[in-house]
């Protein structure tokens, strides 16, 4: 830290008054360097009062004693509010769970209130979301509430409690630096597209949409073209109405508004490629040109140095800067609700209470709306969760009473129908706390990838009791042999059948057999969803109204058994043994490391972005690459399988579903444990690793990153052979320990110790 030397300078920049400019010699940038660059408003337009405060933050910059969070009550009495609170705000970032927030001010109701919690899943586009609005009374039309798309349009955490009196939310947000990160992360791929002379448009698309596509800066800052202005009648079929894309203008934003988001996008898109120019004649000198790369690894090389070359640059920071002002300053446009911020000014949490439905959905829809007339002020992509509390019940007059009923809804399983072979953690963690876990699948194509991922989970986990499925599209299934509701119905589960039998050597027969008896008497079959309630025929809405009946029928209490299975520890290391094998040789083909079928290799960009989430602890996961789920998933359907195969039982079950009462007890502890032990072996013990895979640079980067995370694998899921290292040894005994204290608690018996224990 010595070696560096850090100043603070004023500046002018879009705000009033003069505002200081400095790195931070503690706080960390997007790419985990201590460094940042901080820009804070001084509160005058003076200038000589401004060169004083100046003064005082470099007095702090230039004494390494001041650079802790515990010194900040001794600079308080030395030093102006506006300088302790420019260098001190963000020191020491503790960050408060999101969820917590939302807590303190819509706690969430369980069981104990008589509330059951539904968890809807499915692919994106399935119509999750639009069955929810059912569920939920929501006009499609007037409410449009939550918004509903073909594309991916949930990709915050959403809530809702059913409950009469006024209508409330909670809505937290991504915090300053994850913002921050994405922002840095758009920036420099726009100066990737500027840099290979891509046009304008393709420099914007790129700024304005991060390749994970949850991180939608034209929400925000508004889009390249004026979509709001746009004639579509040539692309539209005379018969067709679409609701969507009616809006009230009176939420729609203003004509002369849009016009100057779009000045302010074109300056910064101007400002990307005079940054491009600039580092680019500098870059020449040293590895030549863009167009001089002769071949596709030389050309990888050359743009990965030229990304990092890029961001050094001070106009950089100062682009970045200006963007996130330009995001914060979307916040000063809520007219309703309360805003509350952290000490460095940045929002993190909005409510709001209203006995008014229309004015609360309005306000409300500005954190979640996706409507391309309201780009330039929607907030949607900042979300980090919304939690929604009032009167949202069917209308439905065969629903009896008011349901109880916390209804969960998130991002989208899987982007492909090839794309999943694990569930991702964000959700799979929130399988014990519900009640219910709805899969909403396409009728039409029924049981694709992602579907028979989240199947294997929640089976193979001890879930499977919680399963519900709710097939949409049911109306456009269609065929010469399909002319009633039953043959219907009959042809789809028939295909879900084949689908789950293609299941048995991967969870078991016992797992696969619990699905499918789930799914016979779990399954609703839904259709014209994209309509009101009131309008569905009557078949739908005797369906809707079935699902609702389950929803609230999730709370009834488990039934429990006296039998219980009696292990001997045989046959385990063969059992471990498949699951690392099943876990390693995918992601060595990933890496690029070794062939495996069905496997491609994964372009350096996302396995470097992989790296970098995990060494700034970030995420465990990027887009479709999730090797934390993939560990936990392969090591618990291999120990779901070896519990399907007990020595002996207490005393022989009734029949299957008795028999998986028992061993889906043991499944759920052994799921909870593996859930532990997965997270703290390749993330939680692996930054530092994680961190020397994301800094590799230059030519045969993607190489030695590759070799790292194999590394990496190596130490935390070591293979298991005869001849295994001693770590792979270790490792053996800690699965050998969870499952041995999952079968005692949850009453199963031992007959003997695992003779492969350590002595």
């Amino acid at each position: 830290m010595a070696d560096r030397q850090y100043a603070a300078s004023k500046t002018r920049s879009g705000r009033p008054g003069w505002s200081v400019t400095f790195r931070h010699p503690v706080r960390t940038d997007s790419r985990g360097e201590r460094g940042l660059k901080v820009r804070r408003g001084l509160g005058t337009s003076e200038e000589a009062e401004a060169d004083r405060l100046v003064a005082q933050l470099n007095e702090l910059l230039g004494d390494e004693s001041w650079w802790s969070g515990d010194r900040r009550g001794d600079a308080e009495s030395k030093y102006d509010p506006i300088v302790i609170s420019a260098f001190f705000d963000g020191i020491e970032a503790s960050r408060v769970d999101p969820e917590t927030r939302r807590d303190e001010v819509i706690p969430l109701p369980d069981a104990n209130d008589g509330y059951s919690t539904v968890l809807f899943l499915g692919t994106t586009g399935a119509g999750k979301t639009t069955l929810l609005r059912h569920v939920i009374g929501s006009d499609p039309e007037t409410d449009r509430f939550p918004s509903t798309s073909t594309a991916k349009t949930t990709t915050a955490d959403f809530e809702i409690v059913t409950a009469p009196g006024n209508y409330m939310a909670a809505v937290t947000f991504m915090p300053e630096h994850e913002v921050r990160a994405h922002i840095d992360e758009c920036l420099e791929e726009a100066c990737l597209e500027a840099v290979q002379k891509k046009p304008s448009g393709k420099i914007a698309a790129a700024l304005l949409e991060h390749r994970e596509q949850r991180f939608r800066l034209s929400y925000v800052l508004g889009g390249w073209t004026d979509t709001a202005a746009t004639d579509n009648d040539d692309f539209s079929f005379d018969d067709e109405q679409d609701a969507a894309v009616d809006l009230d203008e009176a939420e729609a934003v203003p004509a002369e508004e849009r016009q100057l988001n779009h000045v302010r996008l074109k300056d910064f898109v101007d400002r990307i490629m005079a940054l491009t120019a600039e580092v680019e004649e500098k870059f020449a000198g040293s590895l030549g040109r863009m167009v001089d790369q002769k071949s596709a690894d030389d050309r990888a090389t050359w743009l990965e140095l030229f990304g990092i070359e890029v961001f050094k640059h001070p106009q950089f920071s100062n682009l970045a800067l200006d963007i996130v002002e330009e995001v914060a300053d979307r916040f000063s446009k809520i007219e309703d609700g309360k805003l509350q911020r952290s000490p460095t000014g940045w929002p993190f949490l909005w409510t709001i209470e209203s006995d008014d439905r229309d004015h609360f959905l309005s306000a409300v829809r500005w954190f979640s709306s996706n409507h391309h007339k309201q780009f330039g002020r929607l907030l949607t992509p900042l979300v980090d969760g919304i939690r929604v509390k009032g009167p949202l019940f069917p209308e439905l007059s065969e629903v009896n009473g008011e349901p109880h009923l916390v209804l969960l809804d998130g991002q989208g399983l899987g982007h492909t129908a090839t794309s999943v072979s694990s569930v991702s953690t964000r959700i799979t963690k929130k399988f014990a706390s519900v009640d219910m876990v709805l899969l909403v699948d396409n009728a039409q194509q029924p049981m694709q990838a992602a579907p028979l991922a989240l199947l294997r989970s929640v089976g193979s986990s001890g879930f499977a009791r919680k399963l519900a499925i709710a097939f949409t599209h049911f109306d456009q299934v269609k065929g010469a042999n399909l002319g009633s509701f039953e043959q219907k119905r009959d042809h789809i589960l028939g295909s879900v059948g084949n689908a789950i039998a293609s299941l048995r050597d991967i969870v078991g027969s016992g797992v696969a057999g619990a699905i499918e008896r789930q799914i016979d008497g779990h399954s609703i079959f839904l259709g014209g969803l994209d309509r009101r309630t009131e309008k569905l025929p009557g078949g739908f809405k005797r369906e809707l109204v079935r699902l609702i009946d389950m929803m609230q029928r999730a709370i009834e209490p488990v039934e429990r058994t006296d039998c219980s299975p009696i292990y001997e520890f045989k046959g385990l290391e063969i059992a471990m043994h498949d699951a690392i094998d099943a876990f390693r040789d995918p992601w060595g083909a990933r890496l690029g490391l070794s062939y495996h079928d069905g496997v491609s290799k994964e372009h350096w960009t996302r396995i470097k972005a992989l790296s970098r989430r995990l060494a700034n602890r970030w995420s465990d996961e990027y887009d479709t690459l999730t090797p934390v789920a993939d560990l936990l998933a392969r090591l618990q359907e291999e120990a779901s399988k070896w519990l399907d195969r007990p020595a002996a039982w207490t005393r022989q079950p009734a029949n299957d579903e008795e028999r998986e009462i028992a061993l889906d007890a043991i499944r759920e502890a052994v799921f909870k444990e593996l859930s532990r032990l997965t997270k703290s072996r390749l993330t939680d013990e692996q930054v530092a690793n994680w961190r020397d895979a994301y800094d590799f640079s230059g030519p045969g980067s993607a190489g030695k990153r590759s070799r790292t995370i194999e590394e990496i694998h190596d130490h935390a899921a070591p293979r298991i052979n005869a001849a295994m290292s001693s770590d792979a040894r270790a490792f053996l005994d800690q699965l050998h320990d969870i499952l041995r204290d999952a079968i005692l608690e949850a009453g199963g018996r031992i007959l003997s110790v695992s003779t492969m224990q350590t002595t």
